[in-house]
């Protein structure tokens, strides 16, 4: 989901606070389960769970309505927030999850951010990263205090299936030519 040119950016912290708590009041609705996210200095992505295309739909509306009324709100201004509807890939193999779940947890690399602490990477702090337990050498960082955004999944695809592809370096950069052409691992 991408906000219009020429609005605030969505990575300070005024901007993610608010996107949190809008994740975590539409997190699990409408048979619609937000499972893993990244949030861009002009865009989200999000990784959902639905029993079929009108839950996911009703979920998305919800979150999208939720995230523009709250962000208008946090940025004193009115109208469209963002530049059209979400756009969404069924994922159906191991594969896609896994490539779909790099490229959403580690996004911010593919932009070009590196997240370092204490000389050793780190997932990206905008994203669900606390969350998610299929890092590889890492244990997942610390979850801030409060509802989370997320929920966990129930998906054999999301839950087990993608782990047959191997578990996620911090620093794997997630790129065009892996979506398009596969992992080859």
């Amino acid at each position: 989901m991408r906000v219009l040119a020429g609005l605030p950016r969505l990575r300070v912290r005024p901007a993610l606070r608010i996107l949190w708590r809008c994740m975590a009041a539409g997190r699990d609705r409408f048979g619609f389960r937000l499972v893993q996210f990244s949030i861009q200095g002009n865009h989200v992505h999000l990784i959902a769970e639905a029993p079929d295309r009108r839950a996911l739909a009703r979920g998305m509306q919800g979150l999208a309505v939720r995230f523009a009324k709250n962000l208008n709100k946090g940025w004193g201004r009115a109208g469209t927030v963002f530049a059209d509807r979400y756009h969404d890939r069924v994922l159906r193999t191991p594969r896609e999850v896994r490539m779909a779940l790099c490229y959403v947890l580690n996004n911010a690399l593919h932009h070009g951010q590196v997240f370092v602490r204490e000389g050793v990477a780190v997932p990206d702090p905008c994203s669900s990263a606390p969350w998610f337990d299929g890092w590889l050498g890492l244990l997942a960082p610390r979850a801030p205090p409060g509802l989370a955004p997320v929920v966990a999944a129930r998906t054999w695809l999301v839950t087990i299936g993608w782990r047959r592809h191997g578990r996620i370096a911090v620093d794997e950069v997630p790129g065009e030519a892996r979506l398009r052409g596969g992992l080859g691992l």
